[in-house]
């Protein structure tokens, strides 16, 4: 179980944290509104209110005892900048960041944050991806235009092997695993006949996904 702290309880910050409760984490949520905190208090490990443009406040927090530090401050960016100078400060890290723009992005990455995350952006790349290619339920992008992908197995591949589905791509597709109800089938043979419904999460670049996601529909 990690430890983590968000600062700022919006709707981003806010749905982060529960996220990481679901997943049987602690949170530290810190956030200005008493409202908020009021809010959360019940879902949260700890939800705490504080004002984290001030240096003594965020020492008050015991924040190096945590494992990533996500500031999720909105609108705020002065509030945000701020908190993120008195962080460094503090020798906090690893420290992750919502950025609401460009020259926000410009200014964290002279401060040097772990990760800057555009929320809006990111969503929509994902939301674009969805809609580009519904047969894909969710995916990770690993670098190098490669990607780990996971599938439905529709209807109409009732039945049909494995390495008849990837033949188009079988150089560059690795099928990592089958899920069939409960039961997980891990880099599944070639002759493995595929069911409706199946579950299956592919490893490739992103060409050779291209090229079979048309068999997949």
């Amino acid at each position: 179980m990690g430890q983590f702290a968000v600062i700022g309880l919006g709707r981003f910050g806010s749905a982060a944290s529960l996220e990481l409760m679901k997943m049987g984490h602690s949170v530290l949520g810190v956030d200005t509104d008493p409202k908020v905190i009021d809010k959360h208090a019940d879902q949260i490990t700890h939800a705490v209110i504080a004002d984290v443009s001030d240096r003594a406040a965020l020492e008050e927090l015991g924040l190096s005892n945590y494992d990533v530090i996500l500031v999720a401050i909105g609108e705020d960016v002065q509030a945000s900048l701020l908190c993120v100078v008195h962080l460094k400060s503090l020798g906090i890290q690893p420290i992750w960041v919502k950025a609401t723009s460009h020259a926000q992005h410009l200014i964290l990455s002279k401060l040097g944050v772990d990760r800057i995350i555009h929320p809006e952006e990111e969503m929509g790349i994902r939301v674009a991806q969805a809609l580009s290619y519904p047969m894909v339920n969710d995916y990770i992008s690993i670098g190098n235009g490669e990607f780990v992908v996971e599938i439905d197995v529709s209807e109409h591949l009732e039945g049909v092997p494995l390495n008849q589905v990837l033949k188009d791509g079988k150089e560059s597709l690795h099928a990592l695993l089958v899920k069939r109800r409960t039961q997980v089938t891990v880099h599944p043979p070639g002759d493995f006949a595929l069911h409706a419904k199946d579950v299956l999460v592919l490893l490739g670049q992103l060409s050779a996904l291209k090229t079979i996601a048309p068999k997949l529909v």
